[in-house]
């Protein structure tokens, strides 16, 4: 696609050959995760802010390109194109990721009760998330987290990820994957792609996912009162 050296500048704007910098740190234990910054060009900064949904409900809803700009929609079909599936695959010691079917999903708004910490559903075979927040000042709040147990928030087995501007967080879904983070409500933008086991889980999680954001629509501040009493060590466990 043309339009990101119509829109941006020279450089692409996803490039599994930067997955190979040294600025990308892959771990293998207690499950394969990796943390890569700098994967996007300081130059598209300003056109991928703009061209970002304006969702005003707290969540991750299924992407739809009507829904974004240019820019967006570039950098989704780049993030699930069959080279850098194959590419992140082979960092996270998963053969053939490029031949999984991908379900995206994009997050403006979080509330408190998002981030508890959980593995992903075993319908996942890989997720990766692609921040976007030009800065971050809010400290540990809103900051992924890899962890060694489901009962505790502080039990980091790297340093915790800033959502800042280029920085890809990436695991392999395993039963000991736990992940989540500090409460925090307010903006944060990602973009999440995530690997599944089959065609019929896409369907069935954008299903979900559409309705959940039609829900979220009549009862956004409900959610958002639900989640403010959350613990800060609070977890769910996934099945599906």
């Amino acid at each position: 696609m043309k339009v990101l050296e119509e829109l941006v500048s020279e450089e692409p704007l996803i490039d599994a050959a930067r997955l190979d910098a040294a600025r990308c740190e892959v771990r293998r234990e207690p499950f394969a995760f990796l943390v890569a910054r700098g994967q996007l060009p300081e130059a598209a900064a300003d056109v991928l802010g703009r061209d970002f949904p304006r969702y005003d409900s707290a969540g991750f809803f299924p992407y739809q390109a009507e829904d974004c700009g240019p820019s967006i929609v570039a950098c989704v079909e780049a993030l699930t194109s069959r080279g850098f599936s194959a590419a992140l695959g082979e960092k996270l010691g998963i053969a053939n990721l490029q031949d999984y079917p991908t379900l995206v999903t994009i997050c403006r708004l979080l509330n408190k009760r998002h981030g508890t910490i959980h593995t992903d559903s075993r319908s996942k075979v890989a997720t990766a998330l692609l921040y976007l927040e030009p800065e971050w000042p809010n400290g540990s709040a809103g900051a992924l987290r890899f962890l060694s147990r489901i009962d505790s928030i502080d039990a980091m087995v790297a340093p915790e990820v800033a959502p800042v501007y280029g920085t890809i967080a990436a695991f392999r879904r395993a039963d000991d994957s736990f992940h989540g983070h500090l409460p925090f409500e307010g903006e944060r933008k990602v973009i999440q792609v995530a690997w599944l086991t089959s065609l019929e889980e896409m369907e069935r999680k954008t299903k979900r996912g559409r309705f959940s954001r039609l829900l979220k629509k009549v009862a956004g501040r409900l959610d958002a009162w639900w989640g403010s009493g959350r613990g800060r060590d609070a977890s769910h466990r996934t099945k599906k």
